[in-house]
């Protein structure tokens, strides 16, 4: 009962942290990291999702350092999706500037290091960003949900 409850409070701090009524305000202020909705979904076992890091983060040579993490309701890591084009896993990775800004992370469906597709269900994606800004490191964390059906 306790690690449900302990799971059930890790699930809704990840979800605290995409945007809502409560939060519209802070998310039209700072407009430099969005992350968008998984697709094709639910019925398909690989998906993709959209990303987009403003120029701003690229300034002066920088790289943001970015990873993207999908969990499932247990908080447990499931997968770390992929840069779709460079193959490059999206754990610290620090991307470089692509001309536009808009990036977009491939994930097959399989459990991490296993050739086991993900079981149905509902997970989280969680895509966090650092990067320096006028000499401090900055950060954001942004995070969705996503549901899987076989």
């Amino acid at each position: 009962m306790r690690r449900c409850a302990w799971a059930v409070a890790v699930l809704l701090g990840l979800l605290g942290s995409v945007p809502g009524e409560s939060r519209a305000q802070d998310a039209a202020r700072d407009q430099s990291v969005s992350l968008g909705r998984n697709f094709p979904n639910p019925f398909n076992p690989e998906t993709f999702i959209p990303f987009q890091l403003k120029a701003e983060l690229f300034i002066g040579g920088q790289r943001p350092v970015v990873s993207l993490k999908i969990y499932n309701v247990l908080a447990q890591l499931v997968a770390v999706p992929i840069v779709q084009g460079s193959g490059e896993r999206l754990d610290n990775a620090a991307l470089a500037w692509n001309g536009n800004g808009e990036y977009t992370a491939y994930w097959d469906g399989k459990i991490q290091g296993t050739d086991k597709e993900a079981a149905s269900g509902v997970y989280v994606y969680q895509l966090v960003v650092q990067w320096l800004q006028n000499g401090k490191a900055q950060s954001k964390a942004t995070s969705n949900k996503m549901t899987v059906m076989k």
